[in-house]
């Protein structure tokens, strides 16, 4: 899919590694105590080393769901990971509200740590089972609406880790944008 264009900021998708990324900062899907786990939690903490559980333990003392802080990337070619926490799927409406914001806390921080790029995760979507589509739908919502309301960022770049959540994230980029 060609990237989108939000005001001065790409939107691109890509089926990949996170860890990989040489973005300013990723967006990890971290638990409310910053604890470490595993999924995409696990690999970005193996990849980027000890310095960033370290760096969070120092810091912070947990993460309340629909919040992110951030830290250093460690050996990660990411500068900064910023550490968010969505929900545990329940079927409630409240669901999407901490999802969204878990997203938008994100970018907040992006915005304020002057970044450029950023790589972002399917938060919530792995061991929390929020359901894919609709994660992809909240998710992209979610972005597009702090893109159009202004922000430092030059690129946003969702890191899908197999083609069916690539899938669901670029129906959802193409309802939201109207291609």
């Amino acid at each position: 899919m060609a990237p989108a264009q939000i005001g001065r900021c790409r939107i691109e998708l890509v089926e990949g590694d996170i860890t990989l990324e040489a973005t300013d900062a990723i967006v990890n899907a971290a638990n409310s105590r910053l604890a470490g786990g595993g999924g995409v939690d696990g690999a970005i903490h193996a990849a980027g080393g000890p310095e960033i559980m370290r760096e969070l333990a120092e810091k912070y003392d947990g993460c309340p769901t629909g919040s992110a802080v951030i830290t250093g990337g460690g050996r990660l070619k990411a500068e900064f990971v910023i550490h968010a926490v969505g929900p545990r799927y329940s079927g409630s409406p409240k669901d999407a509200e901490l999802l969204a914001d878990a997203y938008r806390e994100s970018l907040k921080l992006c915005t304020s740590h002057a970044l450029r790029s950023v790589s972002v995760c399917a938060i919530s979507t792995g061991i929390y089972g929020y359901p894919m589509d609709a994660a992809a739908r909240v998710a992209v919502r979610a972005v597009v609406e702090f893109l159009r309301g202004g922000s430092t960022l030059e690129l946003v770049r969702f890191v899908l880790f197999d083609s069916r959540a690539y899938a669901s994230f670029e129906s959802a980029l193409r309802a939201e944008i109207a291609f």
